[in-house]
């Protein structure tokens, strides 16, 4: 208790309370008081307690100062009767109850600072519920929250902006810099201007430069203009190829039109589909989310140094040991159900990454064919501007004779 008297003393003896007490004249001091000090302390982390006690009742300067503790995230110790002991003890001013409370408050007063600031603009008004069903009020709510959502945002730009490493000083060197080597940049043109003007017709010469500049930035932008109007031409040529392969799927199926080709198709289709909505798809989704969480993991946990990784080298070390150990008691057993069970999971793991290696194959398979297909069809608009008549294929050809 004396090292905590003697902390709270230094503290308001320095900047800004100045208060001159020594240990004697402080514990000394009237409840009404010591209020006052807590109250003067609890003002220099938030202004607006910044009251004079004797204008306000006794519950109202408990109600306030407990209200911006509870903020502060204050618990004192102890349980519920505890609690309303504290109360009553902040009531009547009770050393044993200011005293850890000014002890708590001098330790952080930055800290507290920047926590009371932030509650009068993150402590949300609850609004009941029977008053949202009012258009005009539930527009004004989610005004209030957005604008709360953009505060927090902001409030993070700032503190990383703080964090971040530029000072004043740095700027103002930046700056004093870039303004010297505008000097030095004038006052070579100044010199390059005298030795110029020296020279016959440079008027003239200056007159070309200025064009040739000119000229060089027109190229520019044109060669620019070029190479869009290129892409522009490459993506239609590439959306032209899809729809001559659709036109071309859809004349095939319309040749080879019967009902028992077409529910077959359509059924292997609908086999692969499914196959690979409901087994591959949602495998590989399962995989992504697990190394997403993975990785967020690895980037939410501290920098690791040497002896960290050497601590987790010896843990794997041993936990491979362990498992070599019950692979050894599991062998050793040499039960023929749970054998039996292994040799099912084998032959089901190998069917499963057979279908998986087949279903790859057979996507692999579809993007060959429709690049293909893509390939004889600019072999085909390539020799139509050759000659001008189109190479057919066999099928092609006795679909039109």
């Amino acid at each position: 208790m004396s090292d905590q008297i003697k902390f709270i003393v230094d503290s308001l003896n320095k900047e800004p309370f100045r208060k001159n007490y020594n240990l004697i004249t402080f514990d000394s001091l009237e409840p009404m008081q010591l209020l006052q000090v807590l109250s003067d302390v609890l003002a220099e982390i938030d202004p607006k307690q910044l009251v004079d006690i004797r204008e306000e009742m006794p519950e109202q300067t408990a109600k306030r100062m407990l209200n911006l503790l509870g903020i502060l995230k204050y618990k004192p110790s102890g349980n519920a009767t505890d609690m309303s002991t504290f109360r009553q003890g902040l009531v009547i001013g009770s050393k044993p109850v200011i005293y850890p409370v000014l002890h708590w408050l001098l330790q952080r007063p930055n800290e507290l600072k920047k926590r009371a600031y932030l509650a009068r603009f993150l402590i949300k008004l609850e609004v009941p519920t029977e008053f949202l069903q009012d258009e005009t009020v539930a527009d004004t709510n989610k005004q209030y929250e957005e604008l709360m959502e953009t505060f927090k945002t902001l409030h993070k730009e700032y503190e990383q902006l703080k964090t971040s490493g530029f000072s004043t000083a740095e700027i103002r060197k930046d700056i004093s810099a870039m303004e010297e080597e505008k000097d030095q940049l004038i006052k070579r043109v100044e010199h390059l201007k005298k030795r110029v003007e020296t020279a016959q017709n440079h008027q003239w010469m200056l007159k070309i430069a200025r064009q040739f500049r000119v000229e060089k930035e027109r190229e520019e932008y044109l060669a620019q203009q070029k190479q869009e109007q290129k892409n522009q031409l490459f993506h239609a040529v590439q959306r032209l190829q899809r729809v001559q392969n659709q036109l071309k799927g859809m004349r095939q199926t319309a040749a080879d039109a019967k009902p028992e080709s077409l529910m077959k198709r359509l059924e292997e289709e609908i086999k692969f589909n499914l196959y690979m909505v409901t087994e591959k798809f949602p495998k590989e989704i399962e995989n992504k989310k697990k190394e997403l969480h993975f990785l967020q993991k690895v980037v939410s946990e501290p920098a690791m140094g040497h002896s960290d990784l050497l601590e987790l080298e010896s843990k794997i070390n041993e936990i491979n040991t362990e498992v070599n150990q019950l692979i050894e008691k599991k062998v050793m057993r040499n039960e023929p159900i749970e054998g039996k069970l292994s040799l099912y999971r084998q032959q089901a793991s190998i069917i499963s990454r057979k279908k998986e290696a087949k279903a790859e194959e057979l996507q692999e398979a579809k993007e060959k064919l429709a690049s293909l297909e893509r390939e004889a069809s600019v072999k085909r608009n390539q020799t139509r501007e050759f000659d001008g008549t189109e190479v057919l294929k066999g099928d092609e050809e006795r679909h039109r004779k």
